[in-house]
């Protein structure tokens, strides 16, 4: 490799104006994820573009392909962006798959990592960060990562030993390694590089004199000197703000570009980047404006910045809203307050939703990002030590925003909004406090954002969305802390842009990068697994605190999407989720039926006494274990033990991942095995079986919705036939075998079949025909369900009008779906509902068809939950 070049201009941002997708090339119709790893590689994907084609995807959408840690199966451990990776067939077999793809009418979407890299074993497969470790904060690739050098005096930590070092001198060993180019430090597969001239040392004095410091990996919670991916500490950020470090992290991605081997991006994780929007704008320019989704999570009430040039996200907001239409507020309310009782569990161990996320913020604010947090206090600390110096050492560095008018305006707007909150404090009034009580600060005001992250950028004026959020944040924590209220003005000016220096600079940049991870590390992967009423709600994107949507609000939302990004990303099952789609809407008919499900469960203690199983270790255990059964529909322990126990260590009550109770995990595996997954396994299947009628209208319903809603979707492989997988591994096979033990994906004769008119038999078949017909729709009329196409709601009529959601694209193609059919049979059926359809004659392309004028719901659902009209000429 060589040296990087030397550090360009940040990029101005264009005003924003209308769509920001600049591209003139079309955006795809509908995108099919598929997860490549060693084990289904560019080969084996081209061998299913013929039924991929047509099933009538327009795009395959590919995860990570460069190349990765050997033997990864998901390819977001990059280790060389100048290389796709060998594991799955190189550069050739990516050339061959776009070539097979094209030649079917299909284009390629590749997944893009900008943020993080791995820190693999042997550590010389990361080139970039094998040269930094060799050569310490000197070497040319050292502004490639977030490395907090002043920390350990120029040293970066490595927490990667078993053991404390005095523990394992004995498994260090300086060895010759041709791979990694001679002379290294070895500990099992890690393999260190020598600072040159070390060779020869003592082994202490050899281990002193390096430019990293090894350490026991326990020590990364509290000493880490780097920035990494959330806190998973084998994942090191990259400074993708810099402009040297684009260049040569998106130099291959951009290639297959132009050489039109990829036509889109997806961009993984955007909010851990130091400034999201000018990373956006620099690949819109390199990339010649190429369609490009975000994995940006939007809490409800927020909305993607403007200035954002991408399509839009990838869809987690789209996922809220039609797995909200499936679910019945009231029986969500119902179903909550029986678990309260079963469980006994407290309001902030998961008895209710914001008590519960928040206390789990605490945790994790305090253990996991320890470290994260301190470097936040320390800049916090020089910086406002500097104002109150009256002076700004460093100002107008590399990335210092200065004392110019774009500082100055933020200094002002900071300064404004600590009067309105009363503060009565400046930056330079908290410059008494020390480390301790600034850290103390900065967890109160980080456990306080109510959204993943802000965009208050050096030398840039905040946003009022930005300023409101963070005075309202800090004014709660001085609310509740009064007497750390000076200080959290001052931090609160100093993350809203008030400050100047290098300092005030780090920090204002990496306040938002550690709120993003503790949002996540705290809702997603804690109080998703405290909180468990009803295990759909706690989705990636969703709100449990808001179980549902209404037809109402579905449409707001749509119109608005059509209006502001209507090319933005939709989906309903991903590599992410912690449920696939079909699981999570099997389960949502529990909230159409609270009174069967406290029966079953009020049953279950006795039943596996008489039964002999062995007792759950807590209540909350048991109701999360049966009812993610149910969700299957059958328990087998192979799927369901690694599952509980995974609930459980991330859940962090009883064991985590880093401090395991054995005992209390023995426990939980046994009850699950000879519980759920034993003699108590014919009970859940009878009770799965009577939600599947349901299961069945929301599954088809929720699809069909997906797919002509406004938007581009997205189908995770394997999901056009109903799939129940779990979080990850479980939902991380292969396209040839997408739940474990199934291989429903064969040659696609029953497709072909389908399409030529055979009725669909059962639920599987239905949903094949459904997607594919709505597919190739889209993709056959673009103008129909495009980024221009209108959307409108039409709305039903009579006693049975909130089950119906109908809207109707361009004037042309009719969505019907049921909701809450279970709540429907209950009432009635839909009795004198009526649907009044637009002018002309309309043709199901379900089932065949034909209607007019106002149409019986009830005559329109007959065969099938859904309807897909289209006018007849």
């Amino acid at each position: 490799m060589t040296a990087p070049s030397a550090p360009g201009p940040r990029p101005d941002l264009p005003g924003h104006s209308g769509h920001p997708d600049r591209s003139d090339r079309p955006a795809p119709s509908a995108t099919y994820r598929i997860q490549l790893q060693p084990a289904f590689t560019f080969a084996d994907a081209a061998a299913w573009v013929p039924y991929l084609a047509a099933l009538g995807v327009s795009h395959l959408h590919l995860s990570p392909v460069l190349e990765a840690v050997p033997g990864s199966t998901h390819g977001y451990d990059v280790v060389d962006h100048t290389r796709v990776r060998a594991e799955l067939g190189g550069e050739e077999g990516l050339r061959e798959l776009s070539a097979r793809a094209r030649e079917h009418g299909l284009g390629l979407v590749l997944d893009v990592v900008p943020n993080h890299m791995a820190v693999p074993a042997p550590e010389h497969l990361n080139g970039p960060l094998w040269a930094v470790l060799r050569d310490g904060p000197g070497s040319p690739w050292a502004r490639w990562f977030d490395i907090d050098w002043a920390a350990l005096g120029g040293k970066v930590l490595l927490p990667v030993l078993g053991e404390p070092l005095p523990d394992v001198l004995d498994d260090l060993a300086v060895v010759t390694d041709k791979s990694a180019g001679g002379k290294v430090l070895r500990y099992y597969d890690h393999r260190f590089p020598l600072r040159p001239g070390t060779e020869h040392l003592p082994l202490p004095a050899l281990l002193d004199a390096q430019h990293y410091r090894l350490a026991y990996w326990r020590a990364a919670r509290t000493e880490l000197t780097y920035r990494r991916f959330f806190t998973i500490s084998d994942l090191i950020a990259v400074r993708a703000e810099l402009p040297e470090v684009f260049d040569a992290t998106h130099e291959t991605v951009l290639r297959l570009l132009r050489d039109g081997v990829a036509d889109g991006l997806r961009i993984d994780h955007p909010d851990g980047l130091a400034d999201p929007a000018g990373y956006l704008c620099r690949l819109a320019d390199a990339s010649g404006g190429r369609w490009t989704v975000v994995e940006k999570i939007l809490q409800p009430g927020e909305a993607l910045p403007a200035d954002w040039q991408c399509a839009g996200t990838t869809g987690y907001d789209a996922l809220a809203r039609i797995d909200g239409l499936f679910t019945d507020p009231e029986g969500a309310a119902e179903v909550a307050g029986f678990y309260r009782e079963f469980t006994g569990v407290a309001d902030d161990r998961g008895g209710h939703w914001d008590p519960t996320v928040r206390r789990a913020a605490h945790r994790v604010v305090t253990r996991d990002l320890a470290a994260e947090v301190s470097r936040l206090a320390r800049s916090a600390v020089r910086a406002l030590a500097a104002a109150e110096r009256g002076a700004a050492p460093g100002a107008g560095g590399p990335g210092a925003s200065g004392s110019g008018a774009g500082g100055a305006r933020a200094d002002g707007a900071a300064a404004a909004a600590s009067a309105a909150a009363g503060f009565g404090a400046t930056a330079a009034a908290a410059t008494g406090f020390g480390q301790e009580q600034v850290e103390e600060a900065l967890r109160e005001l980080l456990v306080r954002v109510p959204v993943y992250r802000t965009y208050v950028r050096p030398g840039v004026p905040a946003t009022p969305e930005d300023t409101a959020l963070l005075t309202r944040a800090a004014q709660e924590a001085a609310e509740a802390c009064g007497g750390l209220a000076p200080v959290l003005a001052a931090l609160r000016d100093l993350a809203l842009g008030g400050g100047s220096g290098t300092d005030a600079d780090d920090f204002l940049v990496r306040f938002p990068q550690v709120a993003s991870a503790l949002h996540a590390k705290s809702v997603e992967d804690a109080a998703f697994y405290r909180y468990g009423p009803l295990l759909p709600l706690c989705e990636v994107g969703r709100d449990p605190g808001k179980p549902a949507t209404s037809p109402e609000e579905f449409h707001a939302y749509c119109a608005r999407m059509a209006r502001e990004r209507p090319a933005a990303g939709t989906v309903l099952s991903t590599h992410d989720t912690k449920r696939s789609a079909d699981l999570r809407l099997t389960l949502a008919v529990l909230s159409e039926m609270p009174d069967a499900w406290r029966e079953f469960m009020a049953a279950r203690p006795a039943r596996g006494a008489a039964l002999g199983a062995p007792a759950a270790p807590d209540p909350h255990t048991a109701y999360t274990v049966f009812q993610t059964a149910v969700g299957l529909g059958f328990a087998h322990p192979d799927r369901l033990v690694p599952a509980a126990l995974k609930f459980a260590r991330e859940a962090g009550l009883h064991t985590t991942w880093t401090e395991q109770d054995e005992a209390y995990e023995k426990a939980v595996a046994d009850f699950t095995e000879q519980g759920p997954c034993g003699p108590q396994a014919y009970d859940i299947g009878e009770f799965a079986r009577s939600l599947e009628p349901h299961a069945a209208a929301n599954i088809l319903g929720a699809a069909l919705v997906h797919l002509t809603m406004p938007g581009v979707p997205d189908l995770y492989q394997g999901t056009e036939f109903p799939v129940r997988t779990l979080v990850d591994p479980d939902n991380r096979g292969t396209l040839a075998e997408p739940e474990p033990g199934t291989r429903r994906l064969g040659p696609d004769r029953t497709l072909a079949g389908l399409l030529e008119g055979r009725a669909p038999r059962g639920t599987d078949e239905a949903k094949l025909h459904l997607t594919a017909t709505a597919l190739r729709l889209r993709r056959d009329h673009p103008d129909w369900y495009g980024p221009h196409a209108a959307y409108e709601p039409i709305t039903a009529e009579g006693p049975a009008a909130a089950h119906c959601l109908a809207f109707l694209r361009a004037g042309t193609a009719l969505t019907v779906a049921t909701r809450l059919s279970r709540r429907l049979q209950a009432a009635g059926g839909w009795r004198d509902t009526v649907l009044p359809l637009p002018d002309g004659r309309w043709r199901n392309l379900l089932t065949g068809g034909t209607y007019g004028g106002r149409i019986r719901v009830g005559d329109l659902l007959a065969e099938q939950p859904v309807a897909l009209l289209t006018r007849e000429e």
